[in-house]
């Protein structure tokens, strides 16, 4: 018998298609169950009590719906907070996502770099010991918007938004002290990659984005090696954790990712 277990990708909302868009193409055959949870969006707004509590109780009632073989948690603020109970909870791979600090300090050759991520995700204590383990010789500013993650949103829904939103949140690290040294910038919320061409059109000065996608699905393609995919590849579905009218703009969004379907959970 063929294994039909699916991948399971969760969000606070839709940025988790940025780490979907990278598993997609290193397991194309993978069925996915990705999870936007509605329901508590945004997270970056959010108590660190308020997280830790929600997100393992939840994923447990995902885990059990739709039986994964694996959960990665495509958000930066989940993960940074609830990473450890999610994997106490649940006995099945989790994979978390986390700042990608490391591959910009080994890029950067000012040795400056900005973390720009949700207020939740730059204030954890797991970011800063990242910058001690990996950027120890550079200087690292960091920039909490949740007006971006607002953008973002919007903007798969195929709503316009205006390059001066973009623009605000960039000067929120450029205009530290320091922060015309930077050369390299962490996208620490999955939502931000999605808009990374409208961060680049409004830079003053050419800037590398990072993020951690790439590296996350290849964590999943070990941690699912030898296993069986379905012979032809399924339509994936998207969840919701509260009830939405899914408006056009985000149906054809969905549909981009191969998310032909969508149910509340």
């Amino acid at each position: 018998m063929e294994d039909a277990r699916p991948l399971l990708l969760f969000d606070s909302g839709i940025g988790g298609l940025s780490v979907l868009r990278a598993v997609r193409a290193l397991l194309p055959d993978a069925p996915i169950v990705y999870v936007a949870d509605n329901g508590g969006f945004p997270y970056g707004t959010k108590s660190e009590a308020e997280i830790a509590a929600r997100v393992p109780a939840l994923l447990g009632r995902l885990a059990e719906r739709y039986k994964p073989r694996l959960i990665c948690i495509a958000c930066n603020t989940a993960s940074t907070i609830a990473l450890a109970g999610v994997r106490a909870a649940l006995d099945l791979p989790v994979v978390g996502t986390v700042p990608a600090i490391k591959p910009a300090a080994a890029l950067s050759r000012t040795r400056a770099i900005g973390v720009l991520g949700t207020d939740a995700t730059v204030r954890q204590p797991y970011v800063d010991d990242l910058s001690a383990r990996f950027a120890s010789d550079c200087l690292v500013l960091r920039h909490g918007s949740a007006r971006l993650v607002e953008l973002a949103e919007a903007s798969l829904r195929g709503q316009p938004t205006p390059d001066a939103d973009y623009r605000t949140a960039l000067d929120g690290l450029l205009e530290q002290d320091g922060g015309d040294r930077i050369d390299t910038i962490v996208l620490a919320c999955t939502h931000f990659p999605l808009v990374a061409d409208r961060l680049a059109a409004v830079a003053p000065r050419p800037l590398t984005f990072v993020d951690g996608a790439e590296g996350i699905a290849r964590r999943i393609v070990v941690l699912t090696e030898g296993q069986d995919w379905p012979a032809a590849a399924s339509a994936g579905v998207a969840v919701f954790t509260a009830p939405l009218d899914v408006p056009a703009g985000l149906r054809t969004t969905l549909a981009r990712f191969a998310l032909d379907r969508t149910e509340t959970l």
